[in-house]
């Protein structure tokens, strides 16, 4: 049986092995977390507290700004000891509130689940995921609650989930699925039921199999419908839905091959649709979510729980004792990797995420946030310091973009200082999955040169 796939793409090692069956543990309350207000894609929320307050797990420290925002929780209980610029795994330093453990971890009061999800409103659904303050926790961080409240002209008639994790070197994901399938499959359902939507799928590389079997296990489970037959949303739209309809959710095994978790890519494999170049998944009528984030909207919902922590896969030749651990947002690095036996000697780089997409940290004094999948520590040649040569015009990158793009053309514009001819040839279609620098036998880094170009674009238009 063939396995759905796309078009381009690599066969990097997967690098799983070390990880891919430990059991996710639970992290060490930590003594002290630091809290930035910029986790997510959009405006950095406001501090709504002061230095000197006690706050309790769970309670609002952030507050979101504008319409594509997201709130901050507490993670621990404690006192507010600072309120000023810190510095984040993006590399800058960001606003955030910092808070030192007062040892008892209490809960902040008022926090209440509801078990009657499936019948309730959707906009009553869609606060409470926007006060939970959600975001996608595959790495993109956009907002979940505005994700999941499309513009009212398009028709979204598929949710979809994403369990691909296709990025060397983690098994977070992989391990939820495995440990927690009835939290994503019911978090999905909810996602539908926001949405108002019949069809539903979750697709998973086929090297994940224990995934692949509980998640299609418990999607065989699912027997709900949706009551409702009118509501209407914030902006007055009205939507129905025949009484009675019931929901399908159907797992589908993907060809392992990377990027197959990228939002546009998973659409082709596992849909057959294609989302045009400078488009939307919900042009095409489908909304995509990690299975991280479905089980985060789960837990929103069911039991009234802010996120405030993450599954994070600890790993890579520089860590002595690789784990999946549960980790409280606003951990640093440094005391995680301390928990899993700290760095080797020959470490040579510390990554936010896997080695395809990740972020090189310069300081381990930085907290996990939303968006850290993974703490990976490369040694040696894996870390990839090496010198970038020239073009040498061979079109390995060209064959592996899943974009179709040619990067190494775009890569000798943007270098030449061509930013607007390289915007031309397709530049802010590239999603920088680094495919193309995975392919090229010049080691040409074309994913640092095509950020760099789109921030100068960008300057020049904020500028203009």
């Amino acid at each position: 049986m063939s396995l759905a796939t796309f078009k381009g793409g690599v066969h990097p090692p997967d690098s799983k092995k070390a990880t891919e069956s430990l059991p996710i543990v639970d992290a060490r309350v930590p003594e002290r977390v630091v809290l930035p207000m910029a986790q997510h894609i959009g405006a950095p929320a406001k501090p709504v507290v002061a230095v000197g307050d006690m706050v309790k797990k769970g309670q609002m420290v952030g507050e979101a700004q504008g319409a594509v925002s997201a709130h901050v929780h507490a993670s621990i209980s404690g006192k507010v000891v600072a309120v000023g610029n810190f510095l984040s795994p993006s590399g800058i330093s960001v606003p955030s509130v910092v808070i030192e453990s007062d040892g008892l971890d209490e809960w902040v009061d008022g926090l209440s689940g509801r078990d009657d999800y499936m019948t309730m409103n959707p906009v009553e659904l869609r606060r409470i995921v926007r006060a939970a303050g959600i975001v996608g926790l595959g790495g993109a961080t956009f907002p979940t609650g505005v994700k999941i409240e499309p513009d009212k002209t398009k028709k979204i008639k598929y949710a979809l989930l994403n369990g691909a994790e296709c990025e060397p070197y983690l098994t977070a994901d992989a391990r939820l699925m495995e440990e927690h399938p009835d939290e994503v499959i019911e978090g999905l359902k909810i996602i539908m039921a926001i949405l108002r939507v019949t069809e539903g799928y979750v697709g998973i590389e086929a090297n994940k199999l224990r995934a692949l079997e509980k998640m299609a296990e418990e999607s065989g489970r699912v027997y709900c419908e949706l009551v409702t037959e009118t509501y209407y949303d914030r902006s007055g739209f009205e939507t129905e839905v025949p009484k009675g309809c019931k929901m399908s959710i159907s797992v589908v095994p993907l060809e392992v091959k990377y990027p197959q978790g990228s939002e546009k890519h998973l659409i082709k494999s596992v849909l057959g649709l294609e989302v045009p170049p400078g488009h939307l998944p919900m042009d095409v009528g489908v909304v995509v979510h990690n299975v991280g984030t479905a089980a985060a909207i789960y837990h929103a919902v069911k039991s009234g729980r802010p996120l405030i922590d993450r599954i994070v896969t600890v790993t890579g030749p520089g860590i002595k004792e690789p784990r999946n651990m549960r980790v409280r947002i606003g951990t640093l690095f440094s005391d995680i990797i301390e928990q899993c036996g700290g760095l080797t000697e020959n470490t040579a780089k510390v990554l936010m995420g896997g080695p395809m997409m990740g972020v090189a940290q310069t300081d381990l004094m930085v907290p996990v946030v939303k968006g850290t999948s993974g703490i990976v520590a490369l040694t040696g040649a894996e870390a990839g310091v090496f010198d970038m040569g020239p073009c040498i015009r061979c079109g390995r990158c060209v064959e592996a973009c899943p974009m179709g793009l040619n990067p190494g053309l775009l890569g000798q514009l943007i270098e030449k200082g061509r930013f607007e001819e390289a915007k031309d040839y397709g530049l802010l279609d590239c999603f920088e999955c680094g495919s193309c620098s995975f392919a090229c036998p010049s080691g040409r880094s074309m994913v640092q040169l095509a950020k760099w170009a789109k921030r100068e674009l960008a300057r020049k238009k904020q500028k203009a």
